[in-house]
């Protein structure tokens, strides 16, 4: 006897856990998603190429670019109401996410709170408009999961700094007004503000992406770039200041993840339904329905986790190392998900037709930046045995 079918997310009860304004927000994003971004993302993906700057103006307009940031136009959410949006934005695309989160909690925040009144006064208000948009300098073509060797050099030269290097990986750089660089110094790691207009630099779009297609993804290019001293984030030197805000980034991935498994087990389960094999419905055969259950638990088991490090980031009791605990575990369940959701479709699957191979192919570049998998299993590893095996 067939009964009225519940959400995967809707059966976990996970709402009851949100407040109000929680789910205003997460509401409101996902119908902009639904409305003026999932119609454009076949078409996007196929082509690899996305308008960025209209995008970026909407999401201003939509107040979710530094969202989780405090002034300078910055909207002041939660953390938790942040990590729904991108779970929103994520079950779009994972490009869609990855600019935002680029522009949040990588440029926005390293200037928040890094950066000298004056950095901020000139940056934050128009990023968090959308009529600027920057991006975040740290990965080398030889140094990812270990940034302390970059190669990227900064020299002082009289009250001026020159910066010589390359950047790989960028997302969002072939459009960016503003680059934050992290290069060596004589003092250690330092971080640069950099317009980019500035004569030596340049972003050129790294093509021929299987992955990530529905985003902007560059090098950075720096020759001999110049800068007055006050291009310095004052407030901090040493890895602690790209660590930081790389940090907030992989909180966002945390959810994000998350939407993109659930877009393709909506997917999954719509189809199935309506898909008949054998004359009765797809849907209707115990192994589909044992597939469905065993994703729906994962899901929701990486949805109360999120959730669960939300509020603590929300009461400022977060240790950055929980952090890996949900990015390792939801990246890693979030592209289960997406293959196991492709067999239900069989050929179909394949197709631009339907978001899950989109989404697929999307989460082996999530499962990898700001960290990782192996990388996240060695710092929880190092703070339940206490040992450094990094090396």
């Amino acid at each position: 006897m067939a009964t009225t079918p519940q959400s995967p997310l809707g059966f976990f009860g996970t709402d009851s856990l949100l407040g109000e304004d929680d789910i205003a927000i997460r509401d409101t994003v996902r119908k902009y998603v639904e409305d003026k971004v999932k119609p454009q993302l076949a078409g996007w993906y196929e082509s690899a190429s996305i308008p960025a700057r209209e995008l970026a103006k909407e999401l201003g307009d939509l107040g979710v670019l530094g969202m989780h940031l405090e002034g300078y136009g910055c909207t002041g959410t939660s953390a938790t109401a942040y990590g729904l949006a991108c779970m929103e934005l994520e079950a779009g695309d994972s490009g869609l996410r990855s600019l935002v989160s680029v522009q949040g909690s990588l440029a926005m925040f390293a200037i928040w709170k890094h950066g000298s009144e004056e950095q901020k006064q000139e940056w934050l208000p128009r990023m968090a408009a959308g009529d600027a948009i920057g991006c975040f300098g740290l990965t080398e073509p030889d140094f990812g999961s270990n940034p302390s060797g970059m190669r990227t050099r900064a020299k002082k030269d009289g009250d001026d700094w020159v910066l010589s290097g390359n950047k790989m990986w960028i997302t969002n750089g072939s459009v960016a007004d503003v680059a934050v660089v992290w290069a060596q110094t004589d003092e250690g790691i330092r971080g640069f503000v950099v317009p980019t207009d500035t004569p030596g630099f340049s972003a050129p779009e790294i093509k021929q992406k299987m992955s990530l297609r529905a985003s902007v993804t560059s090098e950075l290019v720096l020759d001999n770039v110049r800068l007055p001293d006050s291009a310095v984030l004052p407030d901090v030197t040493g890895l602690s200041g790209p660590l930081s805000c790389l940090n907030e980034a992989r909180f966002g991935i945390v959810f994000g993840a998350l939407g993109a498994a659930r877009d393709c087990l909506e997917t999954a389960i719509a189809y199935a339904n309506d898909r008949d094999i054998f004359d009765k419905p797809l849907s209707a055969f115990q192994l589909t329905q044992a597939k469905i259950a065993d994703m729906s638990l994962e899901l929701g088991k990486g949805m109360l986790l999120a959730l669960h490090l939300g509020r603590l980031k929300d009461a400022g009791t977060l240790d950055h190392r929980q952090v890996s605990l949900g990015k390792l575990n939801n990246t890693r369940e979030a592209i289960a998900i997406a293959r196991e959701c492709r067999t239900i479709l069989g050929a179909a699957g394949i197709t631009l037709e339907y978001p899950i191979m989109r989404h697929a192919n999307n989460l082996e570049s999530v499962l990898t930046y700001e960290g990782t998998s192996e990388v996240h299993q060695l710092v929880i590893g190092q703070a339940l045995t206490g040992h450094a095996a990094y090396r």
